[in-house]
């Protein structure tokens, strides 16, 4: 990691960059080598998707806890993820995403979310969460598919 001005979030942007590129590999042993062994994922205070316990949103620790995240998203069919745009700076990283998605248990969303990506002094990530409608993935975690409504007695994609 390089010590020049800026040089930093240029690193950390190169990183999440790779991250990304590497979970649509599937190389998910590659995404959790970029981890903190104490990554602290989906540390919230207060969450409200916490409380209605959205599996994929759930607080973890650690490596095993991240693994256990990828688990249970590589049982999604994901129709679109894309990364819209990676914005960095001297210590964290924010990743515009759109992403669809048909989880396990049949609820569907299509979501745009940030991702924010906080690093240690090491250069490894020390912080993941996920910035979402949360009233989407609490529907969708009750195999609600978010993506239709109702209009005059019938459904419709929107």
């Amino acid at each position: 990691m390089s010590t020049e001005p800026g040089a930093a979030a240029a690193d950390h942007a190169a990183t999440i960059g790779a991250l990304y590129a590497a979970f649509a590999r599937g190389d998910i042993p590659a995404v959790l080598g970029m981890l903190a062994e104490d990554v602290r994922w989906e540390d919230w205070a207060d969450s409200f998707a916490q409380r209605a316990d959205v599996p994929w949103l759930r607080r973890r620790g650690g490596r095993a806890g991240a693994a256990e995240f990828f688990g249970i998203v590589g049982g999604f069919d994901i129709g679109e993820f894309a990364v819209l745009s990676i914005m960095a700076g001297e210590s964290q990283v924010a990743a515009e995403i759109s992403i669809d998605a048909v989880v396990p248990g049949g609820g569907h969303y299509r979501d745009e979310e940030l991702h924010l990506w906080s690093f240690d002094r090491n250069g490894k990530i020390s912080r993941m969460r996920h910035y979402v409608d949360t009233a989407k993935h609490i529907a969708a975690a009750g195999g609600v598919d978010t993506t239709s409504r109702m209009v005059n007695g019938s459904s419709t994609e929107v």
